[in-house]
């Protein structure tokens, strides 16, 4: 089925509430996407509340922007952030954060389509290029290779989900434009 993206929703209540519920759902069914399940709502909103706070302005250069996608009900099944770095010399790009999937949703391709609008409205954008993390050990190398991202760099053990279990931090990077040439 395909999906009807919308980007730089307006950020009402209501949709502040859907985000914070796949947020929870999506954190509860092992997404890595900021915590460790069990999580509830109350302890997913203060997060989700920041991510919100950096949206701004389509036109300002250091908001950040949202990208979510609807069902052919309407209902929200998919969310990522383009999140700026506040920093003239990395204008030139965005990281993508919290990339989830309403988890009753995964397995019919949401994610890949989910990438593929961010990566067509970065191309749009004439950006560089697109980052994102990923928490090792859930087999996300794979699916982000598979979207065209290589893997750019990896701080081991870098993630503490329990006592024990630290897991690699683990970079991505989709070019979007040629680097200029050199002089």
């Amino acid at each position: 089925m395909a999906l009807h993206f919308t980007l730089d929703p307006e950020p009402t209540p209501e949709l502040r509430a859907e985000i914070t519920t796949l947020w929870t759902e999506a954190s509860n069914a092992g997404g890595a996407v900021g915590f460790v399940p069990p999580v509830t709502e109350d302890e997913v909103r203060p997060t989700a509340d920041k991510q919100f706070g950096g949206l701004g302005a389509s036109d300002d250069q250091d908001a950040d922007r949202l990208l979510v996608a609807r069902d052919g009900d309407g209902r929200l099944v998919a969310v990522l952030f383009f999140e700026s770095m506040r920093f003239g010399l990395m204008a030139h790009w965005r990281l993508l954060k919290r990339v989830m999937v309403d988890p009753k949703q995964q397995g019919r391709g949401y994610g890949r389509q989910l990438l593929a609008e961010a990566e067509r409205i970065g191309r749009a954008w004439g950006l560089a290029g697109l980052r994102l993390t990923c928490r090792g050990g859930l087999g996300l190398e794979r699916f982000y290779e598979s979207c065209g991202y290589t893997e750019v760099g990896r701080v081991p053990g870098a993630i503490r989900v329990a006592p024990g279990d630290d897991r690699d931090d683990i970079t991505f990077w989709l070019p979007l434009a040629p680097a200029p040439a050199a002089d």
